[in-house]
Parts: structure tokens; C-alpha cells; sequence
């Protein structure tokens, strides 16, 4: 698909942030037709609008000739670079205009697909997993863009790239993917990344849902007001736009109640004006948890709506689901979906890779995959398991670390929790980068060792995972749960040098083959 360049300058000209055109004769800039949006200069092709970002390391502005040279007919800039035979578009911002560039070159997908977005700290990818789960039970298509997985059209597709939220470009042609492969709906994990950057500042969204605001990504956003803020603009977006009459329903925002951030995001909701629910354990929540029962395989949760009370069982484990499954529920609700149906959808969903994932090769203990890498991540999932260890007569065993290169502050919170927690601790790599592995380490075990961990007895240096999970295997009893998080569902870890093939569940099948269960 192409389109002329002179619908472009004409939304950007309405929008107000086209500022000027370079050569400067419209006319010129006018004739040129456009087959691509593309951010990356290496990935230009002859026909291609090349949109010039600044970015955290690296300026787009810098590649602007070379894009040229690759075939680029136009430039989409914040200032112009000298001796170019094309178009430049002169912005006052290049990120929320390569957002409009984007939807426009793929027809606005989502004027027409519903979209619901999920925002939170944690939480996000399996809340996706499960609204997908609900939608597709009552008979509503729908696509899936996340941490885990892309679906367009029923078809896992991946995510290598292991970006939340995609740049515009391929956000906008993932959506356009789905309206073409006859997905009625789409639901989006919503990063803070994603949300300060504009990545989703053409998406017209339908229904927002915010699973939780702890701590996290303070090395992007520096302060808690600004990641906070990013995340609420998820929720201002639903003024974007009124509700559009082709989707026939309005929009609404869907709020953890028992979350202290509650208050903020419904405040902003309600001032873009948008109907809110919220769920949640709280009597007043508009989907309440009543009842939850739980072993180590699945939950239970008794659930009470405004259109209905039931039982709602679910495959994965792990008390913190219940309140993603409420998220999931609500918006059914929200769309007032039929209840049986959605009930069936989530009793159906398999568990989501990398999340509360059970490694069995028959060991007398328990090994789970997670993606906890968060201080109160770290604390739910944690906290979840210790009842099932004590069900068993074991205690708790946790495996992690910390990326490098990000935030800093959360490392010895984190340390903090698992030594508080957990009979043993064993600290490793998680994606040190260019960073100093074993310096983060240290900076984990300040925290351990403030809860009473003991170095070389009951908390463990090392920074290999590999050799950290068979020693954690090594030393389980009986009853135990030993919990490998950080890493979830990621098939790489990111090291100085690049990244390297990395499998959580493939690491311990063969630390435990190595003990005489099951083959690697």
C-alpha cells in the first residue's frame, strides 16, 4: 500500500506540529508517494519516509543521508540536513508525529479494531493473555501484541525482539495485520517505555485497564512521579477521540481497586471522560473476588459481578492471578460479554510461558519458571508459593538477579524480599550487559543480608545461571519450591558482548537430569 505524501503534510499541518517543508515548495513535496514508515535507516527501502528520532543513545538525525542513499523519498525530521534531494518534513516533535505517519501509511487500523490496552508494573503480559482468552471465548477475533507473544489472526507469530510495546511502525502494521486477517479486536501490553515514547500515540483506544504501580524502569523515567505519569497517559488517551459509532460501544477505563495508585488513574479517566470500573477485592469493586482457593497446580476464585456470581477456575497458580484474571473479567463485563462464556475462557487458557511455569522431571521438590524481576513482583510471587512449600513441608528457594544498565535502586529491595523469605538465595545473572556482574550482585546482597541471609551458607554468589540453578537444585530438600525468576519465557541473556541463547526451563531439565531426573 502507498499513499501520496500531501495527505501526510495535511494531517501533520492540522495537528499543528508541521512547522515547515524543505526544499520549501509544498507542491514539490506533494507529488512524492510514499510505500513505507521507517524509523531504522537500515531498514530503508526505495519508497520509504525515513522519520529521524532522537533517541536515548543515538540520534536519528545522524542517519538521515544514509537513509536518502538507501532509496528514502522524504524525511521526517525536528531539523533539516543539508544538500538532501528529497522533501524534508520539519517537525516540532519527531516521536508523535512518526505515530501519525505510522497509522496514516496503514489506513488507521484502529478506527476500526477494538483495542484494549493494559498498563501496570506487573502483571501485564498474563492479564493480556487472559482478556484474549475471554474475547475469543465470546466469539470476538482477536489479536495479541506483547512481551511473550504477537497473534494476528489466531497465528503465534512470537517476539524475539522481546519489546513490550513495538515502535509505530510495527505496532501500526501489526494492527493493520490483524484488521486484514479479520481480527475484530486487539489487545496491547501498554510499556511505560512505549507510553512516553509515543510508540501508541495514534492507537484509539477502547478500554484501559491498569494492573499495578510499583517500582520500576527509574534509570528511563528517573523519578516515580514521571513512571506514574506514563502510565496515566494510557488513561488520558481515552479523550483522544470520541467513541467511534462503527465499534458501537464507548469508552470505558478498568482500574485495580486495591491498588494505591487507584485513585489517580480513575481521577484521570473520569476527566477524559470515560465510564470506570474497578476489581478487586474491596466490597465496592465493581468485579469482586469473594472466595479463592488454591494448590499447586491451580485457582478457584469465587467472582461477583452486576450481571452475575460463579466460580472461575484457572489453570495457573499463583495467588497474584486472581487479581489478572478479575482484569480480564472486568472487561467482559465492560463489554458486557456473556458471563458463562468468559468463565469458560479463562478455565480453557493454558498457562502463559514464563509465568509461574512448573518444571516436572519428577524431583521430590518443585521448580518454577517466572518472570518476576521486580521488588513487589518478586514479593507476590514469593508469597504465593510459600504456602504450597509449607504444604509439602519445604521452604523456599529463589533464584535471581538483576539487569544491568537499569534501575539500580530496586536491587537490594529486592535482595531484601527474598531474604526475607526464602531458607536459601542464590544470586545471579539476569541481563548484566555492560555492567559489573558481580557489582550487582553485591548490591542484591546488601538487601539479603540486611534480612539475615548469611553469606556462603544460606546466600550464594554466582554469577554463571547455569551453574546457579543446578546448585539450587543440588541443594533442595524435599518439598521445596525453588523459583527461577527474571527471566520468564526469554530465550537470550544480554551480556557485554551481545546476547547469547539462554532457556530458564532448558537449564533446569538439565540441572535435574544431572541429579537423575528425567533427560535434559
Amino acid at each position: 500500500m502507498s499513499a501520496p505524501l500531501a495527505e501526510l503534510i495535511a494531517l501533520l499541518e492540522a495537528r499543528g506540529l508541521l512547522r515547515g517543508i524543505v526544499p520549501g515548495v509544498a507542491a514539490a513535496a506533494g507529488s512524492v508517494v510514499v510505500t513505507e514508515v521507517v524509523l531504522d535507516s537500515r531498514r530503508v527501502a526505495p519508497g520509504a519516509l525515513f522519520a529521524a528520532v532522537p533517541g536515548e543513545r543515538l540520534d536519528g538525525h545522524a542517519f538521515v543521508s544514509a537513509a536518502v542513499a538507501a532509496g528514502a523519498v522524504a524525511v521526517l525530521a525536528e531539523r533539516p540536513t543539508a544538500g538532501l534531494p528529497v522533501p524534508q518534513l520539519l517537525v516540532a516533535a519527531s516521536r508523535p508525529a512518526l505515530a501519525i505517519a505510522a497509522a496514516w501509511r496503514h489506513g488507521f487500523p484502529t478506527r476500526t479494531l477494538g483495542i484494549v490496552g493494559v498498563t501496570g508494573t506487573d502483571g501485564k503480559t498474563t492479564t493480556t493473555h487472559m482478556v484474549r482468552a475471554v474475547l475469543e471465548a465470546a466469539g470476538r477475533p482477536t489479536g495479541l501484541l506483547g512481551t511473550v507473544d504477537v497473534v494476528v489472526g489466531g497465528r503465534s507469530l512470537g517476539n524475539p525482539g522481546r519489546t513490550t510495546t513495538p515502535e509505530a511502525p510495527e505496532l501500526q502494521a501489526l494492527l493493520a495485520a490483524m484488521v486484514g486477517a479479520a481480527d475484530r479486536w486487539a489487545v496491547v501490553e501498554a510499556s511505560s517505555h512505549g507510553l512516553a515514547q509515543e510508540r501508541v500515540g495514534e492507537v484509539a483506544w477502547d478500554v484501559a485497564v491498569l494492573t499495578n504501580v510499583t517500582q520500576e524502569h527509574l534509570e528511563f523515567h528517573h523519578t516515580r512521579e514521571a513512571y506514574v505519569a506514563a502510565k496515566r497517559r494510557l488513561f488520558e488517551a481515552l479523550a483522544v477521540g470520541a467513541a467511534n459509532p462503527e465499534k458501537g460501544f464507548g469508552k470505558t477505563a478498568i482500574v485495580n481497586a486495591d491498588d494505591p495508585a487507584a485513585q489517580g488513574f480513575l481521577a484521570a479517566a473520569r476527566a477524559a471522560g470515560a465510564r470506570t470500573l474497578t476489581y478487586g477485592t474491596a466490597a465496592a469493586a465493581d468485579t469482586r473476588l469473594t472466595a479463592l482457593d488454591e494448590d499447586r497446580h491451580r485457582l478457584r476464585l469465587g467472582v461477583r459481578t452486576a450481571r452475575w456470581e460463579g466460580d472461575v477456575a484457572l489453570r495457573s497458580a499463583g495467588r497474584f492471578n486472581a487479581h489478572n484474571a478479575l482484569a480480564a473479567l472486568a472487561v467482559g463485563e465492560a463489554l458486557e460479554l456473556d458471563g458463562a462464556a468468559v468463565r469458560e475462557g479463562l478455565a480453557a487458557m493454558p498457562a502463559v510461558p514464563g509465568r509461574m511455569e512448573r518444571i516436572d522431571a519428577g524431583q521430590p521438590f518443585a521448580v518454577i519458571v517466572d518472570y518476576a524481576h521486580t521488588p513487589e513482583a518478586l514479593r507476590v510471587v514469593l508469597d504465593g508459593l510459600a504456602p504450597v512449600a509449607a504444604a509439602t513441608g519445604g521452604g523456599l528457594v529463589a533464584v535471581f538477579g538483576s539487569a544491568g544498565e537499569r534501575d539500580t535502586l530496586k536491587r537490594p529491595l529486592m535482595g531484601a524480599v527474598a531474604g526475607e523469605r526464602c531458607r536459601l538465595v542464590v544470586l545471579t545473572d539476569e541481563d548484566p550487559r555492560g555492567e559489573d556482574r558481580e557489582r550487582i550482585l553485591e548490591e542484591i546482597a546488601a538487601g539479603a543480608e540486611r534480612a539475615g541471609r548469611r553469606r556462603g551458607h544460606d546466600l550464594l554468589l554466582i554469577a554463571d545461571r547455569e551453574a546457579a540453578i543446578r546448585e539450587a537444585c543440588q541443594r533442595a530438600r524435599p518439598g521445596d519450591v525453588v523459583l527461577l525468576a527474571g527471566k520468564g519465557h526469554e530465550k537470550t541473556i544480554e551480556l557485554a558482548g551481545g546476547a547469547v541463547p539462554w532457556d530458564d526451563g532448558a537449564a533446569a531439565r538439565r540441572a535435574l537430569a544431572a541429579l537423575g531426573f528425567g533427560t535434559p
